[in-house]
C-alpha cells in the first residue's frame, strides 16, 4: 500500500461509511496501518499529514469542493467522498506536484470506485486546479460563525461558544487550533535539575527552553526526536503540556503536606504533585479506571514517588469521612474542547450538549471532595475545557454552596487571568492547550 492507500484507510476507520463498522480514533488508526503496511518513516509522514489534515480540514475541504461537485442526483460513494477530500487537501495544503497527484488520486478511485467515477474525480480535480479558489472570505457569508466555522473547519456549535468566551479573541483561537500544538515535558527535578535534562536533550538533538510559566516544565521542538530517547520518561522527565502542567503549579504542593489526586488518569499530575513534595509529606491518588490505576501506579514506582491509590468512581464516597487533605487536585472529566487541536477528529465527534452532561459529573466530584478539605487547605479544580458550563458556572456553584474563597493566583499567570480571577488559557493560543483551572481556599 502507498501512502495515500493508507491515508485513506485512516479516514475511512475514523468516519466509517456505515453504521455498524466501528470507528477508530485517527492515532490508533494511524498506528495499525502504518504497521500492516510497512511504510517506511518517510511515507508515513506523508500519510500521517494526509490523513490528519483531511480529518481535520473535512468542513473546509467539502467547502472547497461543493461547486465542482454540484448538485447530485445520487450521492457520491463515501470512498470517492474521502478521495476527493484528500486529493484536495494535498493540492491546497502541501507542496504537491499537482500532475501526480492527479494521477495517483484518480488510480485510486479506480480501485473504490470504477471508471466512470475516475473519471469524475478527474475531472473534479482538473477543475479545482484551473480555479485555483481562495480560501473562505468573509464576505461571502451572511454569519460570522459561519465564515469562521468553514474558513477554519469547525462546527458552528464551538465557535458560537468561542465567540461567547473571548470575543474579539475568536478568530485568533480558530486559527490556532489547526496549528501545531506546543509540546513540553515535565523534569522529575528529584533526580536531575531542568537544566541538566535541558542540556541532555539538545545533546541529542531536541531543542528545549524553559517555560515562562511551570518551573519543572521545558518547551521542545522537533518533539517527534524524543522518542528515540523515551527510554528515561518517568525517571528523568515525561512528555506533559505546558497547560496540563499549570493545575500543579496553580496548586502549589509544599513538602510536608498532605495532597489528594482525584481523577488521577495514567498520573502525569499525580508525578508533578509527587516532586513538588520533594519526598516528604503523603500523596494519596483516585483514579476510577483499573487499568489506567495500574499504569499510574507503574510511573509513579519508576519515578521513585512513593503514593497511595484508591480506585473507584469520584463521585462516591471513598474516603474515610474524617480524612483531611492541605491540598485538593480535582482534574475533572470533561468535554475536552480545549485539545482539539491535538486531535484531529476531535472537533468532529464532540457534542455541543457534551459541556452539560458533564458539568454534572463534575459537580458530584467537587462536592464529595469538600469536606476533605482542611480548614485553611486549597482545592484546585481544573478542565481542558473552555466552555462556561464546565468552568465558571461550576466554580461558582461550588462557591454558592461551601464556605470556600477564591485563593490567589500566581504573578506569572496574570495575562491569562479572568475578571473572577481565574484561569483561562485560550486554546491554540502559543500552542497551548484550553484550559481552565480555578483556586479555592477553605475559610472553616
Amino acid at each position: 500500500m502507498s501512502a495515500r492507500d493508507v491515508a485513506l484507510a485512516v479516514v475511512r476507520d475514523v468516519f466509517p461509511a456505515q453504521s455498524n463498522l466501528a470507528e477508530r480514533g485517527a492515532q490508533e488508526a494511524l498506528d495499525y496501518r502504518v504497521r500492516k503496511a510497512g511504510l517506511s518513516a518517510q511515507d508515513r509522514a506523508f500519510a500521517t499529514e494526509l490523513a490528519y489534515g483531511s480529518i481535520k480540514m473535512r468542513r473546509t475541504l467539502d467547502w472547497y469542493l461543493e461547486p465542482f461537485v454540484g448538485e447530485r442526483k445520487q450521492p457520491l460513494p463515501p470512498a470517492i467522498r474521502e478521495i476527493l477530500r484528500l486529493a484536495v487537501y494535498e493540492l491546497a495544503y502541501t507542496r504537491a506536484d499537482q500532475h501526480a497527484t492527479v494521477f495517483e488520486f484518480v488510480n485510486l478511485s479506480k480501485r473504490f470506485g470504477h471508471r466512470g467515477l475516475a473519471n469524475l474525480t478527474n475531472a473534479v480535480l482538473r477543475s479545482f486546479l484551473r480555479a485555483n479558489p481562495p480560501p473562505p472570505q468573509r464576505e461571502m457569508f451572511e454569519l460570522e460563525e459561519e465564515y469562521l466555522g468553514t474558513r477554519y473547519s469547525l462546527p458552528a456549535w464551538l465557535v458560537r461558544q468561542w465567540r461567547q468566551t473571548f470575543g474579539e479573541r475568536t478568530e485568533a483561537v480558530c486559527a490556532a487550533v489547526n496549528d501545531p500544538a506546543q509540546a513540553a515535558i515535565v523534569v522529575n527535578t528529584l533526580v536531575n535539575t531542568r537544566d541538566e535534562v535541558a542540556e541532555r536533550l539538545e545533546g541529542a538533538g531536541v531543542a528545549a527552553a524553559a517555560s515562562p510559566i511551570v518551573a519543572e516544565s521545558l518547551l521542545v521542538r522537533a518533539a517527534g526526536a524524543l522518542a528515540a530517547i523515551e527510554g528515561e520518561t518517568a525517571a528523568r522527565w515525561w512528555q506533559q503540556s505546558e497547560s496540563s502542567a499549570m493545575p500543579v503549579d496553580v496548586l502549589n504542593p509544599q513538602p510536608g503536606e498532605a495532597v489528594l489526586d482525584v481523577c488521577s488518569g495514567r498520573g502525569n499530575k499525580a508525578l508533578q504533585i509527587g516532586v513538588r513534595l520533594g519526598g516528604e509529606g503523603t500523596l494519596l491518588c483516585i483514579e476510577r479506571d483499573p487499568r489506567k490505576a495500574q499504569t499510574l501506579d507503574r510511573r509513579l514506582e519508576e519515578a521513585g514517588i512513593p503514593a497511595g491509590t484508591v480506585i473507584g468512581d469520584a463521585t462516591a464516597e471513598l474516603l474515610p469521612a474524617e480524612q483531611r487533605f492541605d491540598r485538593i487536585l480535582v482534574d475533572a472529566p470533561c468535554s475536552g474542547i480545549g485539545v482539539v487541536g491535538r486531535h484531529p477528529e476531535a472537533r468532529w465527534k464532540k457534542l455541543g450538549t457534551d459541556g452539560e452532561r458533564l458539568a454534572l459529573t463534575q459537580r458530584g466530584v467537587l462536592e464529595r471532595v469538600a469536606s476533605h478539605v482542611q480548614p485553611g487547605g486549597a482545592l484546585v479544580y481544573a478542565v481542558c475545557s473552555t466552555d462556561p458550563r464546565e468552568t465558571i458556572e461550576v466554580v461558582e456553584w461550588f462557591l454558592s454552596r461551601h464556605n470556600f474563597e477564591r485563593g490567589l493566583i500566581p504573578a506569572a499567570y496574570e495575562t491569562l487571568l479572568t475578571d473572577s480571577g481565574d484561569v483561562l488559557v485560550p486554546p491554540g493560543i502559543d500552542g497551548r492547550d484550553g484550559f481552565y483551572i480555578a483556586r479555592l481556599e477553605s475559610r472553616t
